[in-house]
């Protein structure tokens, strides 16, 4: 029979199970509510001819739009350790918005059950890379250095094919998306842990909306490269 000092020392190790349990609900809780609020913000625009014809229509408001995610990211990720809890939480919803209206015309773009089937393979994928981000005990803290370098290469190739357009491309573009965040979903899982032992593991504080939106940011692009393979566009795309 376990003696008492023997339930003593194991004390803190259930305490920090239950403390990265706490804090991993918090961020799923919250990537999960930013996926909603988008999905529900891209239907609601692509519902109305008036604000797709001033969005599409309008490159500079677009662009507008554009700039205002990444002012978003970079405040959240550089001033989230002074942002009080809420602010960070109106800002990761303020950003889920503003992704929702720029993902609006995809819309408009895909058939409804191209989207969905995409969601459905991208939901699948996103859940078994991030358990196994969680439960391996590798260390990928050299994976990510590696995942951060494929990542601004996208971001320069990507802004190429904006002004060359190439189908193969376009292709290896996709492809080397699906690879760099897949990589990114299971080393940013793992990464919750550090940042659970960092925090109050609150459902509301910094470290977890950084958490949720670095997963959202994850799934989204997912979705994104990975509907150019699966999606079917409508007749009048």
């Amino acid at each position: 029979m376990p003696t008492f000092d023997q339930y003593e020392r194991a004390l803190p190790r259930y305490r920090d199970v239950d403390r990265l349990a706490a804090f991993t609900r918090g961020v799923y809780g919250w990537m999960c509510a930013g996926l909603a609020v988008t999905a529900a913000t891209a239907w609601l625009v692509s519902s109305s001819p008036a604000l797709m014809a001033a969005i599409v229509g309008n490159r500079p408001v677009f662009w507008m739009l554009a700039i205002a995610q990444l002012v978003v990211v970079f405040t959240l990720s550089a001033r989230v350790d002074r942002m009080a809890a809420g602010t960070a939480a109106l800002l990761f919803i303020a950003y889920s918005v503003l992704t929702g209206v720029t993902l609006s015309v995809i819309l408009l773009v895909y058939t409804g059950e191209s989207l969905f089937t995409t969601f459905v393979v991208v939901a699948g994928m996103f859940g078994a890379l991030a358990t196994y981000g969680t439960v391996t005990r590798r260390q990928l803290s050299g994976f990510g250095q590696f995942l951060f370098m494929g990542l601004i290469g996208l971001v320069i190739a990507s802004f190429v094919g904006l002004f060359w357009h190439n189908d193969g491309l376009q292709f290896v573009i996709s492809f080397i998306g699906v690879i760099v965040f897949a990589g990114l979903t299971v080393y940013d899982a793992q990464r919750l842990k550090e940042l659970a032992f960092a925090t109050s593991a609150g459902p509301t504080s910094g470290a977890t909306i950084v958490g949720a939106l670095a997963l959202y940011l994850d799934f989204i692009n997912l979705f994104l490269f990975l509907l150019r393979f699966l999606g079917n566009r409508r007749d009048d795309w």
